[in-house]
Formats: structure tokens, C-alpha cells, sequence
């Protein structure tokens, strides 16, 4: 025990030497968690810029039209006094639609042809798309009431009164969105699941440096074991891991105040896991890496694109179903599976599947890696 600590405390003290070290573990996540609010956190409701102009006078349909425009949500109307200057307004910029009601719109309506209704804008279906959702609702509704009537004005005024006066209640209540806050923490986690496996094999990466320098085999001519180095070596990867997770954790949470729908409980038990995982992984690439160099290239070999057919960058929902099938034999893949079942309000226990196959991965990149040292007959490596 007491060699594991002081092995431990000289692999800490290696692997923080370098500022590299220090970027890696702790600059590059918080970085991820940034560049995540950039991408999802920019966009923000604004407000539509609509102008309208009456041309058909003091009709009951026309002014009731009217209403029901002036208490649309999300929409700023100004009344103008003619197409014209309405025209001027938006070509200006100052609108962002206009509405005309033409001579003659209610009489269409009450004939059950609903035409005298013309938008207007320089922005196409960006800005009408809403607009012709509503209104196209609401004047066919009065429309249906005028092909019943049948031509009968006095069948339509009654049934038109009765439906204005109808007495439908409708509760609202206002619900948050939380899209955004879930698409960045699933963006933020895949940017530190990716920074967790290149701290693990850069940390691991340590033990073929010291098989270069000699180190190694200086260590093992005093009563220290092979395992023992290894084993500390693991211990450090872990210590480190988790301060990479809580930190940014604390940054997303606690810093700029991002729920992720998730607990942190739960949360930090899927990550721990992962993190298992690819500290496996590590050992696997050190395992049949014969030098510093080659562990490096299978490194970013192995990494980089395993992170990016995971959706560790971009979602998932994007890419085609014959990726989608290649990302379920990734651990990166079950870890950010995990976060979004849990972000959907998935119980945890309900999830065990999703979490044995990451004890599975971690269990079957450890066994390859015992199974590879043991078989290595060089004297330069450490098992």
C-alpha cells in the first residue's frame, strides 16, 4: 500500500508537470461547455412586426378579424392607415409583415369563400408561415358557419352570434423551455466524455514514456511490482477523471446556472463508468502501442472518429440509420444514450441495460489489455 501511494503521488505529479496536462483536464471540458452555449444558446424568441389595414370597413367579421389579430402572441400590430404606407414600412424594415383586409373580405367569408385577405412581407414564408397558421384557422372556422348557412344571412347571423358567444374556457398556463438547457448539457457532455478518453490514454501514455527513458525498469528493480505500477497509474487516471467530471459539472450547474434535466447523482454514475471504460481503452492502446509515437497515432486513430460516429460533436438525429447502427458498439454512444433517456425522465434503474454495457466495455478492455501484456515478451514492457 504504502508504494501504491508513493507510486500514485509520482504519477500525479508527472502528469500535471506540463501546462498540456493542465489544459487537457481542465480547460478543454469548461472550453466545451462554452462552445455549447454559443451553438444553442444564441437563438432567442423575438417578437413579430406586423402592420394592418382595414379596407372593408365596420363589418362584425371585419372588426372581430381584426381582434383576433391585435391579440395574437408573439406579435407586435400596428394599425395603418393604407397599403401604401404599409408597403413603405416594410420595404423600410421597420415591419415585418403587413395584413391587408380588402373590400368585400366579409362578405366572402359569409359566403363561405374566404378570399380578401392578402399578406404581405419582403421575407416570404420565414415571417407568414405563423400569420397563415392562425388566421387560416380561424377564417375558416367562419367560413364552414357561412357554406352552412346556405345563402341564408339571418341562419348565419345567429349561428355566428351563438359561436362568438360560445362559452368554451380555455386554461393557459405557461410552461418553460427547457430544449435548449437539455441540447447544450447533451452537447457539453459529449465534448467532455470525448476530452475524458484523451486524458485517460495521455495519462496512460505516461507508462511507455518511462519504458523509453528506463525509468520503468529502474522502478521494477526495487521490490515494487509491475501491477503496482499499473495499478497506480489506473488510480490517477480515476482521481483525475473525476475532478474533470465535477468540474465541469460545477461550471454547467453551478456557474452559469444550467439545468440539464438531469441528477447529479445519476449523472456522475453514468460518467464514472464511462470513465472506467476508457481508462480500459487506455490500457489497450499502451498494450499493443511498441513505442510513444504509436500510441499517439492510435490514439487520434481510434478516438477521434469513434467520437464523432458516437455524436459526441453533433446529434445523433442527423446522421443516417447505418451510422446510428455502427455508434451502438461505441461506449460513447451508451453514455450520451443514457443522458437523453434521463433527460426524458427515464428512472434511472430502468437503465441498468445501458449501464452493464458500460461495466462491459471497461471489463472487456481490461481483460484484452491483461491478455496482451501478458503474452508480450519483450523486457521493455511492464508485464
Amino acid at each position: 500500500m504504502k508504494d501504491l501511494w508513493w507510486l500514485s503521488r509520482r504519477t500525479l505529479s508527472a502528469a500535471l508537470r506540463k501546462k498540456s496536462g493542465w489544459i487537457m483536464l481542465f480547460i478543454l471540458p469548461v472550453a466545451g461547455v462554452l462552445i455549447s452555449m454559443l451553438i444553442y444558446g444564441g437563438g432567442t424568441s423575438s417578437v413579430l412586426r406586423v402592420g394592418l389595414v382595414n379596407q372593408d370597413g365596420d363589418n362584425p367579421i371585419t372588426q372581430n378579424t381584426m381582434a383576433f389579430i391585435l391579440n395574437m402572441n408573439q406579435a407586435q400590430v400596428t394599425i395603418a392607415t393604407d397599403e401604401e404606407s404599409l408597403k413603405k414600412r416594410i420595404a423600410s424594415g421597420s415591419l415585418d409583415t403587413g395584413i391587408v383586409l380588402e373590400s368585400g373580405f366579409a362578405e366572402h367569408v359569409r359566403s363561405g369563400q374566404p378570399e380578401g385577405l392578402t399578406l404581405l412581407s419582403v421575407k416570404g414564408a420565414q415571417v407568414t408561415a405563423y400569420l397563415k397558421a392562425l388566421l387560416h384557422n380561424y377564417i375558416a372556422n367562419i367560413a364552414s358557419i357561412g357554406a352552412a348557412a346556405e345563402q341564408n344571412p339571418a341562419l348565419f347571423d345567429q349561428i355566428y352570434k351563438e359561436y362568438n358567444e360560445s362559452h368554451f374556457k380555455l386554461d393557459a398556463s405557461l410552461v418553460q423551455d427547457t430544449s435548449k438547457a437539455k441540447n447544450m448539457t447533451y452537447q457539453s457532455m459529449g465534448f467532455l466524455i470525448a476530452f475524458m478518453m484523451f486524458s485517460a490514454c495521455n495519462l496512460t501514455h505516461l507508462i511507455l514514456k518511462e519504458k523509453e527513458n528506463r525509468t520503468y525498469l529502474r522502478l521494477l528493480t526495487s521490490p515494487i511490482s509491475a501491477k503496482t505500477y499499473v495499478l497506480s497509474n489506473v488510480l490517477v487516471n480515476i482521481v483525475l477523471l473525476m475532478v474533470q467530471m465535477a468540474l465541469t459539472l460545477v461550471v454547467l450547474k453551478a456557474v452559469l446556472g444550467i439545468d440539464s434535466g438531469v441528477p447529479t447523482i445519476e449523472l456522475v454514475v453514468a460518467l464514472f463508468l464511462y470513465g472506467l471504460a476508457a481508462i480500459g481503452l487506455s490500457l489497450v492502446i499502451v498494450a499493443f502501442a511498441k513505442n510513444s509515437s504509436m500510441s499517439g497515432a492510435m490514439q487520434n486513430l481510434i478516438i477521434t472518429p469513434s467520437c464523432l460516429l458516437a455524436g459526441c460533436y453533433f446529434p445523433m438525429d442527423i446522421m443516417p440509420d447505418s451510422i446510428r447502427k455502427i455508434a451502438t458498439f461505441l461506449p460513447q454512444h451508451w453514455l450520451l444514450e443514457t443522458v437523453n433517456d434521463l433527460q426524458k425522465g427515464t428512472p434511472f434503474g430502468h437503465l441498468y441495460l445501458n449501464l452493464l454495457i458500460l461495466v462491459a466495455f471497461a471489463a472487456a478492455f481490461g481483460l484484452i489489455a491483461v491478455y496482451r501484456f501478458s503474452r508480450n515478451n519483450d523486457t521493455r514492457t511492464f508485464v
